[in-house]
């Protein structure tokens, strides 16, 4: 089976056309190529079909679980579709479970290329009270394409964070379970976070958790509504208008490769 990896910010994916799995079980699938010792090792697989003007997409958590869609998982494949194209400010369409994403290639520097892509609206936008993980905090929730759950606030230790990530995914209020941010406003134009995502753990970087840490910090951290969004992957830019939050940040595609295993 064919397959090629990319990533945005250390956030890594694999990509494999729909062609080429059609006789395998995906969730099984995912979960042995994304293994880190055993398989090739990726947070991700996206299972993807080329379109006339981009791509259909479906997206396994590196567990097996279903994901609707990720920032960065779409870009990756953007980069992926676009790599021996050289036209400038060339766009693409992918098409996922949690909506269709435009994305615009804004520059290329050797294997990295960048993109604003719009990545839709926020949903069921709410600020509640949730005991998890031994104690009671606020936690914004919405809906990104995917479930979101930020918490606003100094970044908590690593032993914490373990503890509130994990609690705070599989909690009884997500019965489909939640990305989780943790989320600090640094300044107005500058968001700092940490991320536990749904079905992978911590992750370097998130492009919907960088979406909804935005929303989250400007609808009740004092955030502006375009802001530097910072994880411990790199920075990328978001940008909240009427129409569409918009999502800045490069992805870089690594290699090609064939799985073996039958």
């Amino acid at each position: 089976m064919k397959f090629s990896k990319a990533h945005a910010y250390g956030n890594d994916f694999l990509y494999v056309r729909a062609s080429d799995a059609a006789r395998r079980e995906l969730e099984p699938l995912a979960r042995d190529v994304c293994n880190r010792h055993t398989g090739i090792g990726a947070d991700g697989l996206i299972v993807y079909a080329p379109t006339a003007k981009g791509a259909s997409m479906r997206l396994f958590n590196a567990d097996g679980s279903r994901s609707e869609v990720s920032g960065n998982g779409v870009r990756g494949l953007a980069a992926l579709l676009l790599r021996d194209d050289t036209r400038k400010d060339a766009e693409v369409t992918i098409d996922t479970e949690g909506g269709v994403k435009q994305l615009t290639r804004t520059a290329r520097k050797g294997s990295r290329q960048t993109f604003r892509a719009a990545m839709g609206l926020p949903a069921d936008l709410r600020q509640e009270t949730i005991t998890a993980g031994g104690e009671s905090f606020s936690v914004v929730i919405m809906n990104f394409g995917n479930p979101q759950a930020v918490v606003l606030g100094a970044l908590p230790d690593e032993t914490r964070f373990q503890r509130l990530g994990a609690a705070l995914e599989r909690h009884p209020r997500f019965p489909a379970r939640t990305n989780v941010e943790f989320a600090k406003v640094e300044a107005k134009d500058k968001v700092r976070i940490l991320i536990w995502e749904r079905g992978v753990g911590p992750t370097t970087s998130s492009g919907t958790g960088s979406c909804a840490s935005l929303i989250a910090a400007a609808t009740f951290g004092g955030a502006a509504k375009d802001a530097d969004v910072v994880a411990p992957g790199g920075t990328q830019h978001v940008q909240w208008h009427d129409d569409s939050v918009y999502l800045t940040g490069w992805a870089e595609v690594l290699c090609d490769g064939v799985w073996l295993r039958a």
